[in-house]
């Protein structure tokens, strides 16, 4: 992992706190920011995402999807948690936690809005940082590619359908516009752009592409903590208000992350996968496009809502969250392998 992935959840803490404070110190300036918006798009927010979003999905390879046969029982798994499990699971828990657990301690006007972030949050499945959980667990790599190359090809077409069933099964209004216009500008267009990027790299030769690769890797981070603090210098006075909201909202983010990624962990097992397969499966059934995510909830409920704040939590338990998934499947390869030495 790279300084600034390892550290992620410092740097996000980080963003919260400069946020907070610059909101509070600089309001007209950040007022500012947020009216300057082209049909219904806030015009910086777009620009972060596009340099959050695009460097990742160059390092995808749409031609590695003929993997994808070598490991069936894998594939299966994946997306059976990934598209069937995971954003299902999420709703129940917004539904369970936010509406009613939570909800005194929760303000009454955001309620939807919370569940909403959780929704668009697990909708998703992660694209750029499963490398790096898969790297950490010994996770087959052209697996590993196979899987994220499928979840984005068919993100491109399932995402927009998935998030307004599920807005509209809690009894949330779907704009239906501005989710398909976000579906285009944050899923089709990077990745018409990223691929045409990605060749046009690979024509120079592999060594030039990885040094690319590893000039351009910190844009990403880099525009994502920058959207951060925009997002925090207008969640400030919320949070102030209520500085138990982030806690709150991670609860079920994180019960997301150890059932998802148990669930997967258990089926590649019972299937007969072998443990290099299981780790990645997991992993991604875990993680989340937590980019796309906060720029969905940006476009769809605006930069002070609480759907905003809770995609920002996601981001916020990631790192942490997913350091213990790697050492729970590491830590139990030899209860995993033991299985195949009983069945054979």
């Amino acid at each position: 992992m790279s300084f600034f992935e390892r550290y992620l959840t410092f740097w996000v803490f980080l963003c919260i706190v400069t946020g907070v404070v610059l909101g509070q110190a600089l309001p007209q300036v950040f007022h500012v920011v947020g009216q300057m918006e082209i049909a219904q798009v806030n015009v910086p927010v777009g620009f972060l995402i596009w340099v959050m979003i695009i460097p990742m999905l160059v390092k995808v390879d749409f031609a590695a999807l003929h993997q994808v046969r070598q490991h069936v029982r894998g594939i299966g798994v994946t997306l059976f948690v990934n598209w069937l499990v995971k954003p299902f699971s999420m709703a129940f828990l917004g539904w369970l936690f936010i509406r009613h657990l939570f909800a005194p301690l929760l303000p009454a006007d955001q309620l939807d809005s919370y569940t909403a972030g959780l929704i668009l949050l697990a909708a998703a499945p992660c694209t750029a940082m499963v490398f790096v959980w898969s790297r950490l667990s010994g996770g087959d790599p052209l697996f590993t590619l196979s899987q994220v190359a499928l979840n984005d090809a068919i993100m491109v077409v399932a995402f927009a359908p998935i998030v307004g069933l599920l807005l509209g099964i809690s009894a949330i209004s779907v704009p239906w516009a501005t989710l398909l216009t976000s579906v285009v500008l944050y899923i089709v267009f990077p990745v018409i752009l990223a691929q045409l990027w990605r060749k046009s790299l690979l024509r120079r030769g592999t060594t030039a592409f990885e040094t690319a690769m590893q000039r351009i890797g910190p844009w990403s981070i880099g525009a994502l903590l920058a959207t951060l603090v925009l997002l925090f210098a207008f969640q400030g006075k919320a949070i102030i208000a209520q500085p138990l909201v982030i806690a709150l909202l991670a609860v079920p983010i994180l019960i997301q992350v150890f059932f998802n990624s148990a669930l997967a962990y258990g089926l590649n097992r019972w299937v007969g996968e072998k443990h290099c397969i299981a780790c990645p499966s997991a992993l991604i059934g875990a993680s989340n496009f937590f980019e796309l995510a906060v720029a969905a909830a940006i476009s769809l409920f605006g930069f002070e809502s609480g759907a905003a704040l809770a995609t920002v939590v996601g981001v916020l338990v990631e790192v942490p969250a997913m350091l213990l998934v790697v050492k729970v499947v590491n830590g139990s390869k030899g209860w995993y392998e033991a299985h195949d030495s009983l069945r054979s």
